[in-house]
């Protein structure tokens, strides 16, 4: 049989990426939002998003890219794909409403004989309430990690498959576009696979517990918690890919949705949840950790200091600043002279006034403090010379370990991380 033609329905950060690894496979797609602007410019290669690897996969295969603010070009599809981002509110609750309104809409345009396909990430019980007939309804797990969204969409680990009857043969045209991607693929009732991706997400919670839980220990007891690490990862039981690097809470959004989720549906069906309850309070906890280290070591001994913030995105190459930490940190420096920096989120988007800084060496100059909030790469490449000599401090709060160590100790800096304790980093 011919290609199928692939249509996805939403073009925000998911519907992006995926449509670009469908292209990038040899699929015609075609890319339907009612937002007029946002289409004419990705019509004109202006991407809303920052992904690496996006804007050049988008060249590279525009041929087989088609946008359009009507709904109509979807008719012309053989399955649709529904791939709204899902907002989550201050409690972590999806709001399900432009999901909701997407499908409809998309019903509405497609083919009788279309298959329609949910990628968004929903509740158990969602697909299966759509009005479709079951043969052409499926519900697919996505895999956007935000930062690494086109890597995970050409290359996915597994595809998980929420089917009416996950016994059945899959649709040719939906074989046909899954097995491009050349990774097993598991189908499994709806519910399953929609409970799939928050069981993947909560062993993730999990992990970063241990770390987290560990890590603090660590920094108690003059331990290093990255000297333990590599004996984590030879353990198969736990495994090189594991999250067990420290951090600062939960953030992004999808992860805490995820608990909320099973919250809820616990509280619903009268089953326990107090592991998740544990795991919210100690993100609530790890978010305080970097104002800490500013109020002891800096603002409690100099109430007037200016603190540089180097980063606002929630982690490295994304424009998402969802439940980022450098916005918690911020929102307690609130009043007090800081400085920021961020290569891709403007300043205003600090939640406080600040002072914007052209570059990261700028935001730094005459700083007491240097607080390294989002583990971008070109922050990477600040030297300590460099920075002592921009400097009127000298502590410097590097939380993911991306500057280098060793030099900034050397140096005579005031050097903190999370996971090691202040004896352990000078002695």
């Amino acid at each position: 049989m011919s290609k199928p033609v692939i249509g996805f329905a939403g073009l925000t950060h998911l519907g992006l990426c995926s449509a670009a690894a469908a292209a990038a496979y040899g699929f015609d797609v075609v890319g339907f939002h009612d937002d007029a602007t946002l289409v004419a410019n990705l019509t004109r290669g202006i991407l809303p998003i920052s992904e690496p690897g996006l804007e050049e996969a988008f060249s590279a295969n525009g041929a087989r890219l088609q946008f359009s603010n009507d709904d109509a070009a979807l008719a012309s599809c053989d399955l649709v794909y529904i791939a709204v981002d899902v907002p989550t509110d201050e409690a972590g609750a999806s709001d399900l409403r432009q999901i909701t309104e997407m499908t409809k809409t998309a019903m509405a345009a497609m083919s009788d004989d279309a298959l329609l396909v949910i990628l968004c990430q929903v509740p158990p019980g969602f697909t299966r309430e759509i009005n479709r007939a079951p043969d052409r309804l499926y519900y697919q797990v996505e895999t956007l990690i935000f930062g690494r969204g086109l890597e995970r969409a050409m290359s996915p680990e597994r595809i998980i498959l929420g089917c009416a009857n996950p016994d059945a043969p899959l649709d040719a045209r939906l074989k046909t576009h899954l097995e491009a991607f050349n990774c097993p693929i598991l189908p499994m009732r709806y519910e399953s696979a929609e409970l799939a991706k928050i069981s993947i997400n909560m062993c993730l919670v999990a992990s970063i517990g241990v770390a987290n839980t560990m890590a603090e220990l660590c920094e108690q007891i003059g331990a290093d918690w990255s000297e333990i690490i590599p004996a984590l990862r030879l353990d198969r039981r736990i495994g090189a890919y594991s999250y067990i690097s420290p951090g600062l809470g939960i953030a992004g959004g999808n992860l805490e949705r995820d608990l909320v989720t099973v919250t809820r549906l616990a509280e619903t069906h009268g089953t326990d949840h107090g592991i998740v309850d544990a795991w919210l309070a100690n993100s609530r906890h790890r978010k305080g950790w970097a104002w800490s280290v500013v109020n002891s070591r800096v603002l409690q001994r100099k109430p007037d200091a200016t603190i540089a913030v180097l980063g606002l995105a929630y982690k490295e190459n994304t424009r998402s600043t969802k439940n980022s930490p450098s916005l918690a940190l911020l929102r307690e420096l609130k009043g007090r002279t800081v400085r920021v920096h961020d290569p891709v989120v403007p300043a205003d988007e600090a939640g406080i006034p600040v002072e914007a800084a052209i570059d990261a060496m700028s935001a730094c100059s005459g700083a007491d403090a240097v607080a390294v909030m989002t583990p971008w790469p070109e922050y990477g490449n600040i030297t300590a010379h460099d920075l002592s000599m921009r400097m009127r401090g000298r502590t410097v709060i590097d939380p993911y370990r991306i500057l280098n160590r060793g030099e900034f100790e050397a140096a005579g800096l005031d050097y903190v991380t999370l996971g090691a304790a202040p004896d352990a980093l000078t002695g």
